[in-house]
């Protein structure tokens, strides 16, 4: 009845809309876009996106990740972290490349890695994994 689909992490597969809250740790094999408020880690195979409006109260890691919103927590990106111009990051980062662009702010302490930073043993761990799976509010 199901077959085995394959997964395309550079497509967006999951969207967290504007005027919603999530509250709990969110892991995706596929990109994921951010409007609203999440409150929890957030774990993703692809990209993640942190739109303008968002605000994210979590420890991320993805692939390449690009914050338009606000972060509060720890940032993990195995590729790429760019900050835009009304991008905010509060807290500590660990990425091979890093770009912010003006009027970008980030507040906390850098360490560049070479190629894929996480480790795949690693990979969906994350320092307060004690969050509930998923709770909608």
């Amino acid at each position: 009845m199901f077959k085995n689909k394959k997964i395309d992490v550079s497509k967006t597969d999951t969207l967290v809309g504007e005027g919603t809250t999530f509250e709990g740790k969110i892991v995706s094999q596929a990109s994921i876009r951010i409007e609203g408020r999440v409150i929890g880690d957030i774990l993703c195979d692809g990209d993640l996106t942190i739109g303008e409006k968002a605000v994210v109260e979590s420890n991320v890691k993805a692939r390449n990740i690009t914050i338009a919103g606000e972060v509060q927590g720890d940032v993990v990106a195995m590729n790429k972290l760019s900050i835009t111009a009304s991008g905010k990051l509060f807290g500590n980062i660990e990425s091979s490349a890093f770009t912010i662009e003006a009027g970008g702010i980030f507040t906390g302490t850098s360490h560049m890695t070479v190629g894929d930073a996480i480790p795949a043993s690693d990979k969906h761990h994350t320092p307060d994994s004690t969050a509930p799976e998923a709770k909608a509010l």
